[in-house]
């Protein structure tokens, strides 16, 4: 009895494996032909700056602002709010860090949640500013614990801190978001679709890349956003 037990896990976990590695090569296998499909995702819109290699420091904290303004908004208002702060020399985390309440929610008030947005912009710059010494300081925290201090950030949730992690500290850790749950959907990989589970598959399925990371990540956005136009 023991023996057959023995049997049937080992086939069990034998079959995993299978999967497990069908799994990897064919989310390999769509980056390529995403890839082939689209090109490099560098020649518009937001993954102009987001995918851009190398970044400034002025351009890493661009992103971060950006991070928290695309919070439930669409781009094109996202870039409106952008130009605001930007005609009042207000796109810098220091700058954010100094400007009065009322001032930024007026600028950004395109993007939505104005209000709320403004908090958590101000909370996210003083955080990098006073508490870690900007985006040089991150240099010497590494990724889990410099993710758990976002995360303890009101606001910023998993996407959103990946988000930074990821497109503006170069770090791999990839994104999931509504797009990478559809593109998963679609393609049939997977049947559970927690942020930690997806985060794993493609995780352990990619080279540990951010440049990957970032150019795969934006692709199926891209992909997911075309499907969505043609529905």
């Amino acid at each position: 009895m023991l023996l057959l037990l023995q049997m049937a896990h080992l086939l069990i976990s034998m079959a995993e494996d299978f999967l497990d590695k069908k799994i990897k090569n064919k989310i390999t296998s769509l980056y390529q032909q995403l890839l082939s499909k689209y090109g490099v995702p560098y020649a518009s819109g937001q993954w102009q700056l987001w995918c851009k290699r190398p970044k400034s420091e002025k351009e890493k904290e661009v992103i971060i602002i950006e991070s928290i303004l695309t919070q439930r908004a669409n781009w094109k208002n996202v870039q409106i709010a952008v130009k605001h702060l930007e005609e009042k020399n207000l796109l810098s985390l220091q700058s954010i860090v100094e400007a009065e309440y009322q001032i930024i929610e007026n600028l950004i008030r395109p993007s939505g949640f104005y209000r709320q947005k403004t908090k958590r912009l101000k909370d996210l710059a003083n955080f990098f500013v006073y508490e870690i010494g900007g985006i040089k300081g991150t240099k010497q925290i590494k990724t889990p614990l410099l993710r758990e201090k976002l995360l303890s950030i009101d606001g910023v949730g998993k996407e959103t801190a990946d988000d930074i992690l990821l497109y503006a500290l170069e770090r791999p850790v990839f994104v999931i978001d509504e797009y990478t749950k559809r593109f998963v959907k679609m393609h049939n990989l997977s049947s559970k679709f927690s942020y930690d589970f997806l985060q794993r598959i493609f995780e352990n399925s990619i080279k540990k890349d951010y440049k990957i990371y970032e150019d795969y990540h934006a692709l199926i956005v891209i992909e997911m956003k075309e499907k969505q136009k043609k529905s």
